[in-house]
Order: C-alpha cells, then sequence, then structure tokens
C-alpha cells in the first residue's frame, strides 16, 4: 500500500493517522529490500544475525500475532514461561532466511498480513478495545493494552526494524533507503 494514497473516504481521524504511520514505516522497510537477490537477502552484514529476510519475516510475525492479540486476547500470545526449545528455535527462524524461502514470498507474506491489519483496523468499533498481557519480565502484573496500544508498539516495531534493515542495506552494498 502506498501510504500516499491512504483512501481518506473509509478511514479518517486516529485511524487514518496509524494507518498512514504504519504504511510510511512499511514502506521504508520493503524499499530496503529493493533489487536484492535471495542470497543477498539471506546475508548477514554486521556483527548481528539479522538479515533483511529475517527482519521482514520477523516484522510480519510480529504484526500477526499482535494483531491476533486484538481480535483473540491473551490466547494470541500464549506465555513465554510456556515456550518450548522448539518454540525457541522457530522463533530464531523468523530472523533468517531458511533454505527455500524467497525474498518474492517473505514480501508477499508481508503484504498479506499488512492488509489484514489494515482491514481490522478499518472493522474495529473502537480502539480502546482492551485485553491482559501475559505475564512476562517485561510487563507489570495486570497491563491491559488495548487496540491503539498494540498498534502504536507494532509501528514502533517497524520504525525500529526499519532502521536496522537500512543499516544492513548499507552494510550490504552501499545503498540507502533514503538515498
Amino acid at each position: 500500500m502506498n501510504p500516499t494514497h491512504l483512501d481518506r473516504s473509509t478511514v479518517t481521524g486516529e485511524r487514518a493517522d496509524l494507518l498512514l504511520a504504519l504504511a510510511q514505516h512499511r514502506t521504508m522497510l520493503r524499499h530496503t529490500a529493493r533489487d536484492l537477490t535471495d542470497e543477498q537477502a539471506g546475508l548477514r552484514t554486521t556483527a548481528s544475525e539479522l538479515c533483511l529476510g529475517g527482519i521482514i519475516k520477523h516484522v510480519t510475525s510480529v504484526e500477526r500475532v499482535w494483531i491476533a492479540f486484538i481480535r483473540e486476547g491473551l490466547s494470541a500470545l500464549g506465555a513465554v514461561t510456556d515456550m518450548t526449545d522448539e518454540d525457541w528455535a522457530q522463533r530464531a527462524d523468523e530472523f533468517r532466511m531458511l533454505p527455500g524461502e524467497t525474498l518474492a514470498g517473505v514480501l508477499d507474506a508481508y503484504e498479506e498480513v499488512a492488509a489484514r491489519t489494515d482491514a481490522l483496523v478499518r472493522e474495529l468499533p473502537g480502539l480502546d478495545v482492551s485485553h491482559p498481557l501475559p505475564d512476562a519480565p517485561w510487563s507489570a502484573p495486570g497491563t491491559r493494552w488495548s487496540a491503539r496500544r498494540v498498534l502504536l508498539h507494532i509501528i514502533g516495531e517497524t520504525a525500529q526494524h526499519a532502521g536496522h534493515a537500512d543499516i544492513i542495506r548499507e552494510s550490504l552494498d552501499g545503498a540507502l533507503s533514503m538515498g
């Protein structure tokens, strides 16, 4: 979705602002992967374990899970204390391109999740619907997040990882997201 072509006739106000911010950060993230091969998308170019394809996979997963949280509540997240070694290994695979994965496939999956998120934002009766967060070291007991707070979190995650992607891309071939 091109952020400059947001249909303001169907969404206005706060929802339009949230969707526009999210669209802008998504565009920057996708732009870092322009003109890359599948092999390049899987290369680590910094001390980090991150690669461009892996970052996009991770942001896709984050958005998918948090949108499920808005719809379903706590059951969509599960408890971090219940994660098995297999769960942790699967999570680690979010950050890398696996054999058989393509950049086009990763970008298509991201586009599908983005479309579902945008549709949810348009159809929600209100942004104040909230659910409790699971017990975790990074959230106080009893913390609840509204749909609004979840969307702000997704925007923040997307922006943060778009910055990571920009550094990785510049290290890869000198290309800049804004250049």
